[in-house]
């Protein structure tokens, strides 16, 4: 037996535990995960729930084409991708800004309560945040009335019922959500600009906004482009929960994304082939571009899984 056999097995005899404690999850995984990847033959059959998977009719590529031929998809297709490219810069925008405030606070106590507040969106689920958001938004809500009263608006804004104005709600409301979760990576990478640049930057006579331009910027762009290209690996993700919970059949043109769109053509409407081979065409996007990302990831911010 070879020294590394025998390293490998005195090392395995010292971490079973840590496996054994590792099966839930891995089981959770293969019941959840791996064992529903059988549905993805739906896709390709004229499928029939009484006749299951085994009995359903073999179509081919039948569906696919029909999917790519609909104007509707390819609609939903360009909302999808409009609204994660859009929320990706906003939100990564907003964080870095956010952060480099952040930063400027000297009162540790403050700080703490103002990152805090910021972070706390982002553990609040969309069901919850949706009807937050209506309330605010209704036509007889408090934003309306706040406009109303200083005179900004004459008459009631339909916020979530005109398409231009739902898209800005859209955007602004997952900004508020997720820039607080952002910002704490980009906050602690600032910690790691090393101080000494900032010293021999004022010694040369730059002030504070030249501090930020040549060396807070370039000390955090590292994580800011990874978590940018790790973006990139859900760009078809545009966020089904809080369209869902927030979008109506006025605003469908605008709003319509993908995963939306799955549901209500799987679930609604039952036409469970079509749907599954939208969802599959998201998935396999999805994977190629999760790929690049960690590719690009790896190349350009020395990211690593492991």
């Amino acid at each position: 037996m070879s020294n590394k056999s025998i390293a490998r097995r005195l090392k395995l005899n010292e971490t079973w535990p840590l496996h054994l404690l590792l099966l839930p999850c891995v089981a959770l995984l293969v019941l959840f995960c791996v064992v529903p990847m059988f549905g993805i033959s739906i896709a390709f059959q004229d499928f029939v729930p009484t006749k299951g998977l085994f009995g359903s009719e073999f179509v081919g590529l039948k569906y696919f084409r029909t999917l790519f031929s609909l104007p509707s998809f390819m609609q939903v297709l360009r909302n999808t991708l409009f609204i994660s490219v859009v929320k990706i810069v906003t939100t990564m925008i907003f964080s870095i800004i956010f952060a480099l405030l952040l930063n400027e606070i000297r009162v540790n106590k403050f700080k703490v309560a103002v990152n805090s507040l910021a972070i706390f969106p982002f553990f609040v689920s969309w069901v919850i945040m949706s009807s937050i958001i209506k309330t605010l938004l209704f036509q007889d809500g408090a934003i309306n009335g706040f406009l109303m009263n200083i005179g900004a608006v004459e008459s009631p804004i339909s916020f979530l019922s005109k398409a231009g104005w739902f898209l800005g709600v859209i955007i602004v409301t997952n900004v508020w959500k997720d820039f607080g979760y952002n910002s704490i990576l980009i906050t602690a990478a600032l910690t790691n600009i090393d101080p000494g640049l900032y010293e021999a930057a004022w010694l040369d006579g730059a002030n504070r906004w030249k501090q930020t331009l040549h060396v807070t910027l370039p000390g955090i762009a590292p994580i800011v482009m990874m978590l940018v290209i790790l973006s990139v690996g859900g760009i078809l993700n545009a966020g089904f929960d809080q369209i869902f919970n927030l979008y109506n059949n006025q605003v469908l043109q605008v709003a319509e994304v993908i995963d939306t769109y799955v549901y209500k053509v799987g679930i609604v409407n039952s036409q469970t082939s079509l749907a599954t081979a939208a969802g599959l065409f998201k998935s396999v996007v999805s994977f190629v571009m999760l790929i690049i990302s960690y590719l690009l990831a790896y190349k350009y911010s020395d990211y690593r899984i492991l």
